[in-house]
Order: C-alpha cells, then structure tokens, then sequence
C-alpha cells in the first residue's frame, strides 16, 4: 500500500501547477484546527443505530411471545404490600402462592401507555439526551468497589474521591454522554451518607447527566432536598430532572425486591427518572440460553414498568434489560465476551420492537488492566450494542475485572474507542453528494490525479471522520522521533492534567457552601 501511494503521489508532482489545487495540505491543517459546530461533528450523543439484528422476525415474535407467558403463567413473586395495591388496581392478579401474574390485556394496556420519546435532562441542557427510537448513548456504571492503580499495577480500594474524579474526567471526554455512579465509595460506611456523598460528587464533578442509586428508601429525602436546592427549587427540579434513580428492583429469577421497589415508589414520586434494572446472570439467575435469557430479562422489566405506570401513567422509565453472561466453566462473569455482545444486542433489539427507551450494559472488559484483552473486550461489545440501536449503554467506559474494577485512565482510552463505535454506528451516508461522480472527473480528466488538496476532502474530513484524541497514528519514523509514546502512559498523563486543572464550577461556590452547611457533605 505504501509503495503504491507514494508512486500514485509521486507521479501527480509531474502535473503541472497550473492543474494542480494549491495549499492542500495548509488547508487540511487549518480545518483541523477549526472548531466544529455540535451539528456538523462526526459523531455525537444520540446518533440513530438499530442496523444490526441479531434476531430475525420469527425470533421476535416468539420472545414477544414469550415474554406475555412468562408473566401470565409464572408471573413475579414477593412484591411489598404496596406494589401489590399498585398491581392489582389495574388488573394484575395477586395468587394465593403470593406471585402476582399479568393477563395480556393488562400488559398490551400498560406497554401502551407507558412514555416513549424521553429526555433525560442534564445539569447542562448541551448534554440532555433523547431516548427516542435507536438513538444511540454510551455512558459509564457500575459498583466496581477497586480502582486500578495503573502505578503499581495493582487495585486498590475505590473512594468518594475517585467518584469525583470519574466524574471530572467524563466532563471532558466528548464520546462518553451520561455518568452514572461506576464505584462504591469504600471509605464511607454509613449507608445514608453514602447515598447522599455519592450523588454529590457526581453532580460537583459533571454537568452531563447522572445516575445513582439508593440504598433505601428513608435515606432519600436528604438526596432529594439537595436536588432541589442546586435545581433551585423543587418546581425547576421537576421540569427538568437532571438525575436518574437505577433500581434494582426485582432478584431474578422474577422475584421482586422490596426493598429496592420503595426506593422507586420514592423515586417515582420525587419526579425522578427510573432505571428499571434486571441483571440476571446466565446460567445461575437467568436461563444459560441467550434467548431464555432475554425473555426472562424483558418480563422482569416490563413487570417493573406496569408496576411504574399503576403509580404515574408516563412516568420517565429507562427499560433496563442488563443480563450478564457466565463463563459455565467456573460460574464467574463474563463481561467482555462475544455471548455479552450478543445478549446486549438481543435486549437492544427486543426494546426496539416493543418501542420502549431502555439501556443494557456492554464494554465491561474482564481484563484486569487496558491492554489488548481490554481493547477487543471493550471494543467489539460496544459496537455491537451500538449497532444494534440501544439508547443507553451503560458501563461502556472505564470498567474492567467483570465489573469488580475501575480505571480513571480507561476512561480516556475508551473515550477514542467510543468515538470509533459511534462513527460505525453513524453508518455510510450514499446519496449524489457523497458519491462525487463529478469530484471523480474533475480529479480523474484534467485534475491532479489524486484527491488529497480537493475541496471535498477538505470539506469532509472533520465531518466524516473520527480522530482519536489519544491513539496512535503515526508512522513508525514518527513514532521513533516522538520518543515511542505508550498508550496508556499517555493516558494518565492526561489524566493528571485534568485533575489538576479541571475544577467544575457549575455548582457555585456560594451554593456549595450552603449545600455543605445543611448536608453531611464529606468530599474534601
């Protein structure tokens, strides 16, 4: 290939001048260093999806079918008194073995009214995201209770300083569109003060939109009095809700988890967004099969959903279909593998077809550091449910261990692989202007021969191409006179620079000082 560009190249230098367009490459460098408007960027939050289909129209419907026989036949069991008030007033059926079942006129009814076209609202309305139809948005999550000490090659214990942190570094990557809570906060014992300790530090690090959950339900109303006050009152709060509750609201196998479902009630209440999340396993908590484990997922979140709109016809729901995979050798997860890419895919389209705003997980690599596992891991699951025309993809960025840790520094490498999923995800654009059958003459019949200086290249290589920010392009010469750059020491330098330097100031410092003052705020 080299030879033959440098030939093609070299013999466009026997063209005279006068046929030949000047300044290209001056030209190429001033359009790189351009800034580019929101709307002609080549890949951004929310681009349309849904071309790959893993299942074919006779797989659909037998899921669809599935899923309406599982909830009437099997149904769910152990609901809180409450959900079951909730469940039966609009027809569900509370059997004396305690599970409540759902006949398919009460689950066409429901799925019928439940929201579609939603918008999760950002701290800064440039980073609200629509979840509407395929539109595309990855995202961090997770309960990863290490951070990988990239210094040390180690793992250490994951703190509220590092949830900040995360969330400082998700505010300057372009290709990461929502941050929800990745770790635990180790060093915060106290449930309560971790539930309102962790949604501060995200909301102080990130002006993008956050997601966190709750441990239980009397230790919310703190949380949402402070959203309320950096909202600047509970009216502004409500019109624009710029965090998300992740619930855990049923144990698979269609179980119901009391617990976690007064957390939604209290959620749903506050006006918050839901998450309605079911995260079996394959093979221990859901089917081994792909399939079963699909429907199995999809029927625990539609039982979630109806039991939202029995509260609040419409409320903003996230349909969570999160089934894992188990490596059946040991039982353990596995995250990063193609089965992964698969299920997510699967979820991605089911939700698809029944039209409903949902989210998976995929990218979480079961390497333990970014290295090639991680890249081909992270990379071929991301796309996938790119691809597939997921709204949210959670934990696309930073994860690793099979969830168990999270690396600072993969944020930033997976910020470039993110750019390169959205850009196949954006799909090839055909139509008389990208096919250029006259740029092809005035280039082939009495141009240079080549189309490196042409105005259509110029015109089109910030807006049809994605470049990394951090990756490697350079030739092997370069490399050598760069000082042989290494990727990730790259990345934690730019690591350190952000953290250094970045210090959000979204929430004022006046109004910090009052949060501090009525809350038992511990970020340092």
């Amino acid at each position: 290939y080299h030879e033959y560009a440098t030939m093609t190249i070299g013999q466009s230098r026997n063209i005279p001048r006068s046929n030949r367009r000047s300044g290209g490459r001056e030209a190429r460098r001033s359009v790189r260093s351009a800034p580019l408007a929101e709307e002609l960027r080549p890949v951004r939050a929310g681009m349309i999806g849904g071309t790959f289909r893993p299942l074919d129209a006779a797989a659909v419907d037998a899921i669809e079918d599935a899923v309406y026989q599982i909830l009437e036949e099997i149904g769910l069991s152990q609901a809180p008194e409450s959900g079951v008030a909730h469940l039966t007033k609009v027809g569900a059926i509370a059997g004396d073995d305690g599970r409540i079942r759902f006949p398919r006129p009460v689950i066409s009814k429901m799925l019928a009214q439940a929201a579609r076209n939603i918008t999760l609202h950002a701290q800064n309305p440039k980073h609200d995201l629509l979840l509407s139809g395929s539109r595309v948005h990855f995202g961090t999550a997770g309960a990863a209770v290490h951070v990988v000490d990239m210094q040390n090659n180690a793992y250490r214990e994951s703190h509220l300083a590092d949830i900040y942190d995360a969330a400082r570094i998700v505010e300057n990557m372009d290709n990461i569109h929502f941050f929800q809570r990745p770790m635990v906060a180790r060093d915060i014992e106290d449930p309560a003060a971790l539930d309102l300790n962790t949604l501060y530090a995200a909301l102080k690090g990130t002006t993008k939109h956050v997601g966190v959950s709750f441990t239980e339900a009397p230790f919310m109303a703190p949380c949402i009095s402070m959203l309320h006050d950096i909202a600047g009152g509970e009216d502004k709060w409500r019109e624009r809700p710029f965090v998300s509750n992740s619930n855990c609201f049923v144990v698979p196998p269609l179980r119901f988890a009391t617990e976690s479902c007064l957390v939604m009630e209290e959620a749903v209440k506050a006006g918050m967004p839901v998450l309605l999340l079911s995260a079996g396993q394959a093979g221990a908590t859901a089917p081994a099969s792909i399939a079963g484990a699909v429907a199995q997922a999809l029927s625990e979140v539609v039982a979630g959903l109806i039991y939202v709109n029995a509260m609040v016809p419409g409320h903003p729901c996230i349909v969570g279909t999160w089934p894992f995979v188990s490596d059946l050798r040991t039982g353990a997860m596995s995250g990063g593998s193609g089965e992964q890419g698969l299920l997510t895919s699967a979820c991605a389209q089911m939700l698809r077809h029944f039209d409903l705003p949902g989210g998976a997980a995929s990218g979480m690599a079961d390497s333990k550091m970014p290295d090639a596992q991680s890249g081909y891991e992270k990379g071929s699951t991301a796309v996938m449910a790119g691809l597939a025309g997921l709204n949210m993809v959670y934990e696309a960025a930073g994860m690793h261990a099979s969830l168990l840790g999270f690396c600072l520094e993969s944020l930033i490498i997976d910020n470039d692989m993110l750019g390169q999923c959205m850009r196949c995800v954006r799909g090839v654009e055909v139509n008389e202007k990208t096919l250029g059958i006259d740029v092809m003459k005035d280039v082939c019949m009495g141009g240079p021969g080549h189309y490196l200086g042409h105005d259509q290249t110029i015109g089109l290589m910030q807006t049809e191409y994605v470049y990394p920010a951090l990756g490697d392009r350079s030739s092997p010469k370069e490399w050598e006179e760069l000082g042989k750059p290494v990727l990730v020491e790259e990345a934690t330098k730019r690591k350190e620079q952000i953290l250094s330097e970045f210090y959000p100031q979204h929430i004022s410092v006046d109004l910090d000082q009052t949060l501090r003052s009525r809350y038992d705020i511990r970020l340092g």
